[in-house]
């Protein structure tokens, strides 16, 4: 049965220097590294926009209302969540770089504006630059920090998803694996969560209503922003007892997304399975190349580790889904064996209604380019680049050790 994690450390034999992020906005910036720049002549302006304290959507919506166009018809080359703040490039169609300097929002600042021939889509990006602040950091941190970033700038990042990828509960991996497994009434029992998982008593006094039996009562008082516990709820107070049904009414866009989490969490598995060795293929890998992407079959893994001890290439792990490729020997058993364990099988990924997961292969390390770090009294400040879709967090735990 799928279950929660503890993901352990690359660099588990340093100590950390403790201390804490996000305590202001300002304390974690993020700046896209686009694929490419605007030509200057074109149908589609793109923006620069600098976003704080909310998520991309919201930004999103928020524009879309101003210059009155729909949220669909709004290009994005990645999502950022609601913490800190973002710098990011959306595009719209037949909107002036004129007009769109002049925007003004509450949260959205738009910083620059120029033309470009295509709709800017999810993907189109190289990573994301990173300036963290970690305060309340332990009197040694001049000592541990850099031995952690110079062992991390040699050996890479663990590319865990983590927890922010696994909803504010913690739950939605165990919602997804749910729904793959056609457990109903698990889905539900997941989706409500437990008491003791969220701070606000009112939130918290509705899951508990809702599993002691008062479904009435649990409607009434989930907060207005359960939109899905409160529909899911409400078709199980008019048709008891029919789980698939009530769980029909969650938006397809959130069943997406708690699949996504189950498909992260199985794959955060396999980071842990060989956090001592992310950096040594395996005959049967399928090794990355960092340079585009491209996986091929590790037939000799001592003739290959040469090139992944240059970061040239790096084993991969599961997205697991219908259609992914599958390693071989060793490396498939290891793979097999986190999928037995969660009650899954790949034909379960392939499921209808536009919710297949035909699945994938991620790199279980990723290289950190711009590592530079500085300090003042209790406060680390570092910076760095990643690879589009690796987490910052995967890299400020090693220095902390406080999650």
């Amino acid at each position: 049965m799928i279950a929660r994690q503890i993901h352990p450390y690359l660099t588990a034999e340093m100590p950390g220097c403790g201390g804490t992020i996000k305590e202001f906005p300002d304390d974690f910036l993020v700046t896209e590294i686009p694929s490419y720049t605007p030509c200057g002549s074109g149908e589609h302006c793109y923006l620069i926009i600098e976003k704080r304290g909310i998520s991309t959507l919201e930004a999103i919506s928020r524009i879309a209302k101003l210059v009155k166009v729909p949220e669909l018809d709004i290009g994005y080359a990645g999502m950022k969540d609601a913490v800190g703040v973002t710098r990011q490039t959306i595009s719209i169609q037949w909107l002036s770089p004129e007009k769109g300097l002049a925007m003004e929002l509450d949260g959205v600042k738009v910083v620059a504006a120029e033309r470009h021939s295509n709709k800017l889509k999810v993907g189109h990006l190289k990573g994301n630059h990173f300036r963290i602040v970690i305060r309340g950091v332990s009197s040694d941190a001049a000592r541990t920090v850099p031995a952690i970033l110079e062992y991390i700038r040699t050996h890479g990042v663990p590319n865990y998803f983590g927890y922010q990828r696994y909803g504010a509960q913690g739950n939605s991996h165990l919602v997804g694996a749910a729904m793959l497994r056609k457990e109903w009434r698990e889905c539900v029992d997941r989706l409500i969560g437990e008491p003791d998982s969220v701070r606000y008593q009112e939130w918290s006094a509705a899951m508990s209503a809702y599993h002691r039996g008062d479904l009435q009562k649990a409607v009434q008082m989930f907060p207005r922003h359960c939109r899905s516990e409160r529909d899911v709820l409400q078709r199980l107070v008019s048709r008891p007892g029919e789980y698939e049904k009530a769980f029909s009414a969650v938006h397809p866009r959130l069943k997406k997304l708690y699949l996504s989490a189950a498909q992260s969490f199985l794959f955060d598995q396999a980071v842990a399975r060989r956090i001592g060795s992310l950096g040594n293929v395996m005959s049967g890998d399928l090794a990355c190349k960092h340079v585009n992407g491209a996986c091929f079959l590790v037939e000799d893994a001592l003739a290959e580790q040469g090139r992944a001890e240059t970061f040239e290439i790096s084993p991969t792990g599961p997205m697991f889904g219908s259609k992914m490729k599958r390693p071989e020997g060793a490396v498939w058993e290891i793979e097999h064996e986190i999928l037995e364990r969660s009650g899954l099988d790949l034909h379960l990924f392939d499921l209808p209604g536009g919710l297949r997961l035909e699945g994938e292969r991620r790199p279980l390390r990723v290289p950190v380019g711009d590592l530079s770090w500085s300090s003042f009294e209790d406060i680390v400040t570092v910076e760095f680049s990643l690879p589009k879709g690796s987490y910052a967090t995967s890299l400020v735990r090693e220095i902390t050790r406080t999650f």
